[in-house]
């Protein structure tokens, strides 16, 4: 304006000419104005990304005199979502009606001055969902902040501005709750390390209150190793050897609900796994039919709620019974301040907590016992060297205000995959493994209650290797050598070999023939599906898959088929004592029977 006002106070000549060259001036003096000022706005977005509601300083104790060692956390800076306590400052929970409300906070967060004395530096105060309830990361009052991997789409929530902070690298870590997803859904959407520590392992003191019985503080990083120090401090952990996971196990129902192609992800986890601690860890696991067979509440419970109408996976009525918890104990505990001050809600929120007032509290000692169950049967399942493989979310973020956000079927698929962890109280890590569509994609570890060192252990010992193979994926891709069916048919036989173990042969012959389909000219494929006829007495099929695995590669099968001969030989006889006829093929003896 005062560039304008200073032009139009110097013209003085009536001429048309220059009058029209006035104008000209005005106008591309006005541009310019306008053109600085939209690249500094930028400037400013870039720098912070809408990421901050408050910055400030909370500066680390003086270093101890040598030679004791230094703070573990010296040099690192963090942020932290708007849900904690720092003394002096008014904890504003992503709503204006909250911060109005309620006075500044007389001391500051229990993990936040664990930190700080540990040597961190605490930058500021970051933005969360509303109330810090949802998973999405859009807040109409301090406005969405800017996903720094995909700016066209939602950073996720409720943490998304601890996320953001770290995913553009304005902090070294950041603090956030994870309730429902909260650190986990905006890491994978951001492209970071997001991590939930087991129930109880953190004090919450300090920190609001969303859902007592599934709140934890959570963390995000870019370095695994950064993540794993901050960890031992706040989880206070002792010195220890840093042990191996003996069983990777992947739920592959649970990457059923995955809508983008799982070929690349899982290659990449699984060529790790082979390399790092070999084919023998790797296992497969059909999580809805461990849920059936371990968790006796949620098949009551399945019964209970469910009609011929609306049949419900197990993993669907997990996400139920995580969000009733949700709400049911985010509407008790607030249910002064909201009845007092009646704040303006986002509607979703408010017809939640609507929905709360109908749940009794026989349905919620229903929705405990299965939680319960659940911690018993994931504990008993991973002990203490098993961790559990899930995509973290379902899907890709969703674009900036999509429809997509509201669905039902998108919560329900999200809080699938995430109530696992929350209602389990298990640890769990999200891992940024690549890309698709020019967003992060992830995978989840998941480690038993307590197993947290552990958890951490296993991702600093795999990360590097994870981020290689990804990439090498990544470049076979774009040279036209990988996203074939090759990896596809080598996750099938996986999942074969997993059925072949647990002495499911019929669903072993669907998952080779599942491989031979994708990739028909590879000898293992024929040869593990001939192993698994025999089983079966399927011999006639035996004989096929034997002899087109020799067909196919008779330098390199020979021992694979040689193995399955001695047992076909050996089948053959326990089940008859006789042989009616020998067959030979290419110096093999086939014992048949009929």
């Amino acid at each position: 304006m005062g560039l304008i006002t200073m032009v139009s106070t110097s013209s003085s000549s009536p001429t048309a000419p220059s009058t029209r060259a006035n104008l000209l001036v005005l106008l591309g003096l006005g541009l310019a104005g306008i053109l600085l000022l939209t690249r500094k706005l930028k400037r400013a977005v870039r720098e912070d990304f809408g990421a901050f509601v408050q910055k400030l300083q909370l500066l680390p104790p003086p270093q101890p005199a040598p030679p004791k060692a230094r703070h573990p956390l010296t040099d690192l800076t963090f942020a932290v979502s708007d849900v904690f306590d720092i003394e002096g400052f008014v904890t504003g929970c992503g709503h204006p009606d909250w911060a109005s409300t309620h006075g500044a906070a007389s001391k500051t967060a229990v993990v936040v001055s664990t930190l700080v004395e540990g040597g961190a530096t605490c930058v500021g105060k970051t933005v969360v969902d509303e109330l810090a309830y949802s998973i999405n990361g859009e807040n109409r009052h301090y406005g969405t902040p800017t996903n720094p991997a995909a700016p066209a789409r939602v950073p996720g929530g409720s943490s998304s501005g601890a996320a953001v902070t770290v995913a553009a690298k304005l902090v070294d870590f950041s603090l956030g709750v994870d309730t429902v997803g909260g650190v986990r859904v905006p890491a994978a959407f951001c492209g970071v390390i997001g991590f939930r520590p087991s129930y109880g392992a953190l004090s919450n003191m300090g920190m609001l209150t969303i859902s007592p019985s599934l709140d934890t503080v959570g963390l995000f990083a870019n370095d695994p190793d950064v993540l794993r120090r901050v960890g031992h401090v706040l989880l206070q952990l002792p010195f220890g050897v840093q042990r191996k996971p003996r069983q990777i196990i992947i739920a592959d129902d649970c990457f059923e609900l995955f809508k983008i192609p799982f070929d690349k992800l899982a290659q990449a986890l699984i060529t790790s796994t082979e390399k790092l601690f070999g084919r023998q860890a790797l296992k497969h696991e059909i999580f809805e039919e461990f849920l059936c067979s371990n968790v006796p509440s949620l098949k009551k419970f399945h019964t209970y709620k469910s009609d011929a109408k609306d049949k419900t996976s197990s993993l669907g009525m997990l996400a139920n019974i995580m969000h009733a918890l949700h709400r049911y104990e985010f509407s008790n505990i607030h249910e002064e301040w909201l009845k007092t001050e009646k704040p303006v809600l986002d509607p979703v929120i408010s017809a939640h907590l609507n929905d709360a007032a109908e749940i009794s509290d026989t349905e919620i000692e229903k929705y405990r016992s299965v939680r319960n169950e659940m911690r018993a049967a994931i504990n008993t399942l991973l002990k203490d060297d098993g961790i559990l493989v899930i995509p973290t979310t379902y899907a890709l973020p969703p674009k900036l205000n999509a429809k997509e956000l509201l669905s039902e079927d998108y919560k329900l698929r999200s809080y699938s995959l995430l109530s696992l962890a929350s209602l389990s109280g298990c640890c769990q890590v999200t891992i940024p493994l690549g890309s698709h569509d020019k967003c992060p994609t992830s995978i989840s570890f998941i480690a038993r209650q307590g197993g947290d060192r552990f958890l951490l252990d296993t991702l600093q010992s795999m990360y590097a290797t994870l981020q290689e193979q990804a990439d090498v994926l990544a470049t076979s891709k774009q040279s036209g050598r990988a996203g074939n069916p090759e990896i596809s048919a080598d996750v099938a036989k996986e999942k074969g070999n997993q059925a072949y173990k647990d002495k499911q042969w019929q669903k072993a012959i669907g998952y080779y023939t599942e491989a031979i389909k994708l990739n028909d000219k590879n000898a293992t494929y024929y040869s593990n599906r001939a192993a698994a006829y025999l089983e079966l007495k399927s011999f006639h099929q035996a004989e096929a898959d034997c002899s087109k695995a020799i067909d196919l590669d008779k330098k390199t099968s020979w021992s694979a088929v040689h193995t399955i001969m001695l047992n076909f030989s050996c089948m053959v006889l326990s089940v008859n004592g006789s042989l009616k006829y020998l067959k030979t093929v290419d110096g093999f003896i086939l014992f048949l029977i009929w």
